[in-house]
């Protein structure tokens, strides 16, 4: 059997951090399968010059879920690291965002990721190895007004990968939590398309505020994705994973802010997204 590893990552469409981590992964000399749903396959052609192999996925589907793992076993014998990174951003107010959309995030961006680990699981357990690197985000540590949904969403996944972490440690499988900072990719413009699906009634006043916040991790000194890539990737495949890795911009700002007293923290969101002004 090959000592080269094999990698599955998902939502690696060109312009988003998943098709990073597949460059970062190969230049690793690892066996990477680059997974996305079947309307972004055309985005993956770019990889498969790159000698990584693309295979539809969707984790919103059982039938996908369990097709693409069996068939990535079947082919080559085993997983030894899944990296869960598909997601959607998802932005608006709590109290007017459709909640069906808001389910939408859930089931991509928590749900997704549980339905995944519960395929590769089995066979990880069975070889008593295995690594499952979870994707959430700083804001599920300090929640921003705007996008409670894709905070929360995150905030769940941090819950998941920590009971996980020690659930399957009698087995061999090792999780890691990745917690990104401010990273530069497509997130931004695709969320701020989003909004224009919705008009706001009782936040119609606060419209700039909410579009302002969709591109938040897009402006200003958002990291390079190739450049966090490399380092998510050294850190998983180092001889002794840690636990959780925090690593891009504003992640200092959002740990002080996750420890502060509340008043601190609503002070800070408050006079950041305008939410002192009357209406």
């Amino acid at each position: 059997m090959s000592d080269q590893k094999i990698v599955l990552i998902t939502g690696c469409a060109k312009g988003g951090i998943g098709f990073e981590y597949c460059k970062a992964f190969a230049e690793q000399n690892c066996r990477v399968i680059a997974s996305d749903i079947a309307q972004r396959m055309g985005d993956l052609s770019e990889l498969q010059e790159q000698q990584i192999e693309t295979l539809e996925l969707d984790v919103l589907s059982d039938k996908s879920v369990s097709s693409a793992v069996d068939a990535i076993i079947s082919k080559h014998g085993r997983i030894d690291v899944l990296i869960n990174n598909a997601g959607i951003g998802s932005t608006g107010p709590l109290a007017e965002l459709p909640l069906d959309e808001i389910k939408r995030a859930y089931e991509i961006n928590t749900l997704g990721q549980l339905r995944m680990v519960q395929q590769v699981v089995p066979s990880m357990a069975a070889r008593k190895s295995g690594i499952i690197v979870n994707v959430g985000s700083v804001v599920g540590k300090a929640p921003t007004p705007w996008a409670g949904s894709y905070c929360s969403s995150k905030a769940a996944v941090h819950a998941i990968s920590h009971a996980l972490r020690l659930e399957l440690k009698p087995f061999g499988v090792k999780v890691v939590l990745v917690i990104p900072g401010a990273i530069r990719s497509n997130l931004g413009s695709h969320n701020a398309g989003r909004l224009s699906n919705y008009d706001w009634k009782l936040y119609k006043d606060f419209s700039e505020e909410i579009a302002e916040r969709a591109r938040a991790s897009q402006v200003g000194k958002s990291t390079d994705a190739t450049l966090f890539a490399r380092h998510i990737v050294k850190k998983v495949l180092s001889s002794k994973p840690p636990k959780q890795i925090v690593y891009g911009h504003m992640t200092t700002l959002f740990a002080f802010l996750s420890v502060s007293p509340l008043w601190v923290r609503d002070l800070f969101f408050t006079k950041r997204f305008n939410l002192d002004k009357k209406v």
